[in-house]
């Protein structure tokens, strides 16, 4: 079962029912946001009337409500506590954004581990591993961590340091792993042989615990370090590969969600790259056709 979804916006007023709505638009089965903007701490009370419509609205397409994911605000790190402040904030914010998914009923977040910061990588990695470990303690919700490109001081580039982190976490059951093909691009993983990178983590992690995987091509070359996504087709990785990725029947009924870049930052591409999907087939005028209709 292919399962193709995008980010969505979380807005005050509309919140999750409107992330569906924008979902539906776009021709998605399932989709993935915020549950405020990233970057800062701004927060606007859950509406539960509003999630049970939506709830009511997927069930009635035929939609997984248990496959939509959240993805965790980007001011968190948890691999620094050179400033213990703002590490125990960090603990203290995502274990509120927990609390949010619960509210919602969203079984997943996504996380980006972290940024040693000059600390090291050994002390980094052991910094993830205690917090997680403190917001785990009670939680209904997995972490997934996500792989990341190694850009400056991040950790979790390596199939080696996620498992380093997931084999100090005590509660296996809500920890696990998203995938991100420009991430993995950018971090040194030839994609075009992705089978090879499901069987490393098999072997070393186990697949199971992969339970998203993020879709976007890479404005990089391999091992570029850098962390800049693509439209899909229109990057270093290619249509055909990401085709394969997202076909992989190793990882049916697993969500992929696209996190491309939007056409002069205004435009989301997402309707015409799930159409794309679909049919298998490459639009080479992708950019052009955004333009023209300003899709939105």
């Amino acid at each position: 079962m292919l399962l193709i979804g995008c980010h969505v916006n979380y807005k005050k007023d509309s919140q999750i029912l409107g992330c569906l709505e924008q979902a539906l638009r776009y021709g998605a089965d399932t989709f993935m946001f915020y549950t405020g903007a990233p970057q800062n701490t701004a927060r606007t009370s859950i509406d539960l009337e509003k999630v049970k419509e939506a709830k009511r609205r997927m069930e009635e397409e035929n939609l997984l409500y248990s496959k939509v994911v959240v993805h965790a605000p980007y001011i968190i790190n948890l691999a620094n506590n050179q400033d213990e402040t703002k590490y125990q904030f960090s603990i203290s914010f995502l274990k509120q954004e927990l609390k949010r998914c619960e509210e919602l009923g969203i079984e997943r977040i996504v996380l980006h581990p972290g940024s040693h910061v000059g600390l090291g990588r050994d002390v980094g990695l052991q910094n993830i591993i205690t917090a997680l470990n403190e917001i785990l303690k009670d939680s209904q919700v997995t972490i997934l961590l996500e792989t990341m490109a190694g850009k400056g001081t991040e950790l979790g580039s390596s199939i080696d340091e996620i498992k380093q982190i997931i084999d100090g976490v005590s509660n296996k059951e809500r920890i696990g792993i998203c995938l991100d093909t420009c991430h993995l691009n950018d971090a040194g993983y030839d994609v075009s042989n992705f089978d090879s990178i499901l069987d490393e983590i098999d072997e070393k992690i186990g697949l199971h615990y992969v339970l998203c995987v993020h879709i976007n091509d890479s404005k990089n070359e391999l091992g570029a370090h850098k962390d800049r996504h693509e439209n899909l087709g229109f990057g270093s990785i290619g249509f055909d590969t990401l085709i394969d990725i997202i076909y992989n029947k190793r990882l049916e009924g697993i969500p992929k969600i696209l996190e491309t870049p939007y056409v002069d930052s205004e435009y989301p591409p997402y309707k015409y790259e799930i159409d794309m999907i679909r049919k298998k087939e490459f639009n080479e005028h992708l950019i052009e056709d955004i333009k023209e209709q300003k899709v939105s």
